[in-house]
């Protein structure tokens, strides 16, 4: 964890979320900008930079497990969802802490925008 990281906090309980769904490895809010009805972020606990700080240690079996749980818990997995990882300035990376998007609840158009 760092300090002056925003979602470090959001995971420490430091600053207000809504909350969607925990577990061991990650924490789920919902996106305080939204771009659709169902926008979500999906936060690991650990502080870790951007994909490319990924490490062995990492546990990519449980976020994609995360991914799918919360899909089938909130309802709109069968209707389908985009999940996005935006990495580094270019790609318009906001907070320096690795996150997914998970956006569904309308008809998603190409390219995203």
């Amino acid at each position: 964890m760092t300090e002056e990281c925003v979602f470090c906090k959001i995971v420490e309980n430091k600053l207000p979320s809504t909350k969607v769904y925990e577990n061991s490895d990650f924490v789920v809010i919902k996106d305080i900008n939204p771009v659709a009805p169902i926008h979500y972020l999906v936060l690991p606990k650990r502080h870790i930079p951007s994909v490319l700080k990924i490490d062995q240690e990492f546990p990519s079996n449980a976020l994609f497990e995360t991914i799918k749980r919360v899909a089938q818990k909130e309802g709109f997995s069968e209707r389908g969802f985009r999940i996005v990882i935006n990495t580094g300035p270019d790609a318009l990376q906001s907070v320096n802490h690795l996150h997914v998007h998970i956006i569904a609840g309308r008809k998603l158009g190409w390219p995203p925008g």
